[in-house]
């Protein structure tokens, strides 16, 4: 009889540890569980962080979403734009150049471009130039996904958030490249897609004579004119001061892309100019 006593207490002993341990447990799991919910939470607003608010504004036309390539308007101004996606070897005596004839541009960078220059990235917004998307790796835009497309978009934004803690809008797709559903993603991550109406052809490395000749006499030039060229290419800071003079002689005042376009209550044209809505 003892021993069935015994028995007895060491079996309801047994039990009370296992139902310890079975509730140890079920603690166990809902503290791991409350952890995993403030991860997913603090990661959301991690992301959410470095996305601004979409662009509201349809870039519709017949059927077609178009990027903004010039901006009806009748001030006499033009946006210079450099696209930067491989080297820097020119980029400070570009920048001493706009700075001596007091002018601001827009620099369109690529995620790789920022990695390996952050220096010179701090230093174009330090000297009041517009800072724009040029895409993490320069693909085809509307050759990869939409998932790709996003994230080609955001991954530069969040670099550049990171950086300097400047919010860019401007996305220019890599090679002009987009189709739809380019334009839609950019517009959904809080970007205005910026193409250009005139090409310095400044890539071509035909001189520095060539890339004025090319912009000031090109036949898309005028009010509203947005203008494309590259800090890398051979020629282009060898050209950049007669560019700006010359350009200033014909009239034009040079503004960043961000102070030429319409941010709301435009509308674009078959041609892929922006118009004032009214």
């Amino acid at each position: 009889m003892w021993k069935d006593f015994v028995h007895l207490i060491q079996c309801r002993i047994k039990r009370l540890r296992e139902m310890e341990n079975g509730q140890a447990v079920i603690r166990a799991q809902i503290i791991r569980s409350v952890l995993f919910l403030f991860g997913v939470i603090a990661f959301v607003r991690c992301i959410t962080a470095f996305v601004p608010d979409a662009v509201s504004v349809s870039s519709t036309i017949n059927g077609r979403e178009l990027p903004i390539y010039c901006v009806d308007t009748q001030e006499k101004k033009v946006a210079l734009t450099f696209d930067a996606a491989w080297g820097n070897e020119d980029t400070g005596k570009i920048l001493d150049i706009l700075s001596r004839h007091n002018v601001h541009v827009t620099f369109f960078m690529t995620g790789g471009w920022v990695d390996s220059y952050p220096e010179d990235v701090k230093a174009i917004l330090a000297a009041g130039h517009d800072l724009g998307n040029h895409s993490e790796n320069h693909k085809n835009m509307s050759q990869i996904s939409n998932d790709e497309k996003r994230q080609e978009i955001v991954s530069v934004h969040r670099k550049v958030k990171e950086l300097t803690g400047y919010d860019m809008f401007l996305f220019r797709p890599p090679y002009g490249d987009y189709d739809n559903d380019v334009i839609r993603t950019a517009a959904e991550c809080g970007y205005y897609s910026i193409q250009w109406d005139v090409d310095s052809l400044d890539w071509k490395d035909y001189g520095a004579d060539s890339i004025i000749s090319t912009v000031c006499n090109h036949k898309h030039l005028g009010c509203g004119s947005i203008i494309l060229c590259h800090n890398g290419a051979k020629f282009t800071a060898e050209a950049l001061d007669t560019l700006i003079t010359n350009l200033k002689g014909q009239g034009y005042e040079i503004v960043p892309v961000s102070e030429l376009i319409y941010r709301d209550g435009y509308h674009m044209n078959a041609e892929g100019r922006q118009q004032k809505d009214g």
